[in-house]
């Protein structure tokens, strides 16, 4: 035997390192062939497990979507309340900045300077301004003092029974029960 026919029986026999890699290979498609065998030994009880968990997902999505427009009830709700909320405080706000030209108006009424077009387009204001907001003036002299609507700034015992506004120094408005500005009056009160 010379060198070149010992190079090939070498070449002939099989590597021992080789083989463990077969091995390896085959060893995780032997475990999956017993996963499966089991699998198809028992296929209701896959079946089970598969409508169970798709079940279990079902009930989770319904919930969420129960959640979701419970949620989005919760808000339409909120907005509508909010929304009012902001109008109705819109509102205050204007008609309380209308409150000096109201007093100006009631001013030029007393003195007699409110003729013609102008007195008529004054009046049809606070009917308007009454109408529509429920904007009414208060306060005027001899009514009784309440310290919730009206804001006593002096006081003059006299001969009367009760508290009573004895001078109006400047009137109230309510927008319906909310008071927009207190009257400020000048109280007489019983000895």
């Amino acid at each position: 035997m010379t060198s070149e026919d010992a190079g090939r029986v070498d070449d002939a026999q099989p590597d021992p390192a080789e083989e463990t890699v077969e091995e390896t290979e085959t060893a995780p498609a032997e475990e999956a062939d017993v996963e499966d065998s089991a699998a198809e030994e028992d296929p209701l009880a896959a079946a089970q497990a598969a409508i169970a968990d798709l079940e279990d997902q079902l009930a989770r999505s319904r919930a969420d979507l129960y959640n979701v427009s419970q949620e989005y009830n919760a808000y339409v709700r909120r907005s509508k309340a909010d929304g009012a909320a902001q109008k109705q405080a819109g509102i205050v706000a204007v008609l309380e900045t209308l409150l000096s030209v109201l007093d100006d108006i009631e001013l030029a009424r007393q003195h007699d300077d409110l003729n013609g077009p102008a007195g008529a387009i004054a009046t049809k204001v606070e009917n308007t301004l009454q109408t529509n907001y429920q904007l009414v003036r208060f306060g005027a002299v001899g009514e009784p003092f309440d310290p919730e609507i009206h804001e006593a700034l002096m006081n003059t015992p006299s001969d009367v029974e009760s508290e009573q506004i004895g001078t109006l120094i400047q009137p109230g408005y309510k927008m319906g029960d909310r008071v927009l500005r207190p009257a400020r009056v000048g109280v007489v009160s019983p000895q």
